[in-house]
């Protein structure tokens, strides 16, 4: 039981100590921006988060220009499809121009049909970067800004536990250190849990990036090879090795286009 004068004391004082941790965190951020407040600093884990945003950032890069070739790529083949289709009209009715039409259709036609194919395997790339970077690296960050908030917690209720110990030590200033150090081991508790779940995330996301990004650059040479070199066989081996199926005959479009 608290002594009387404790009890007594704990009106006021309780109030500045009960202070909205909204308020404590605007003062903190305050402080540390004007550079009169001290922070806590795990150089290592930031270091790794800023390398992640900044890798995020390149690879959102890549992923805008994938889906600019794939959408360049996707009219290429459309026009392809349609000069063939021309060219083999031309051969019909035009008896003397008949081989030469004829050949310059057959030759469109493949090109379209190898073209649908290249399409296919870059739309499996533009579809496996999308999910790493929109879904992967951001449920990463989303962690991020959690441990961001319980850092500048932690840090806001140390300064006010550090200030409250510096002060006078009578009854009403031993009830507010009191509570003062039972908020900040709180807080300090959910910084060290939510650091370690953000050094865990990196190393799981470092890892899985690698494997992924491994698996789809393979692909993405692979494929782009065989179709500048005309090896039809080549590019229809690198679908199936990466277990790609195309669009179903008669579609309008990819189904990559529906994604953009």
């Amino acid at each position: 039981t608290k002594p009387a004068s404790c009890l007594a004391a704990t009106g006021a004082p309780l109030r500045a100590s009960s202070q909205p941790v909204l308020s404590k965190c605007t003062k903190q951020l305050i402080s540390e921006r004007f550079g009169r407040g001290s922070r806590t600093v795990d150089l290592e884990l930031e270091t790794q988060i800023e390398l992640l945003r900044e890798t995020k950032r390149k690879y959102e890069c890549v992923l805008q220009l994938a889906r600019a070739l794939t959408n360049h790529f996707y009219s290429l083949v459309q026009t392809q499809h349609a000069l063939g289709d021309a060219f083999a009209d031309l051969s019909q009715k035009s008896p003397e121009l008949q081989e030469e039409f004829g050949y310059n259709a057959e030759t469109q036609k493949l090109l379209c049909k190898n073209g649908e194919t290249l399409l296919g395997a870059v739309n499996f790339f533009v579809s496996s970067i999308n999910t790493l970077v929109n879904k992967t690296m951001e449920d990463t960050l989303m962690t991020v800004k959690q441990y961001e908030t319980a850092r500048l917690e932690y840090d806001a209720y140390r300064t006010d536990l550090e200030e409250l110990s510096m002060g006078p030590r009578d009854a009403s200033t031993l009830c507010r250190l009191d509570a003062a150090q039972s908020q900040f081991q709180s807080h300090k508790d959910k910084y060290e849990k939510l650091r370690a779940d953000v050094a865990i995330k990196l190393k799981f996301l470092e890892e899985n990036k690698i494997k992924v990004m491994h698996k789809q650059l393979l692909l993405f040479h692979n494929a782009i090879s065989a179709y500048f070199a005309g090896n039809q066989q080549q590019l229809e081996q690198t679908l199936k090795q990466f277990n790609i199926k195309l669009k179903t005959p008669g579609a309008e479009k990819p189904s990559w286009l529906e994604e953009q």
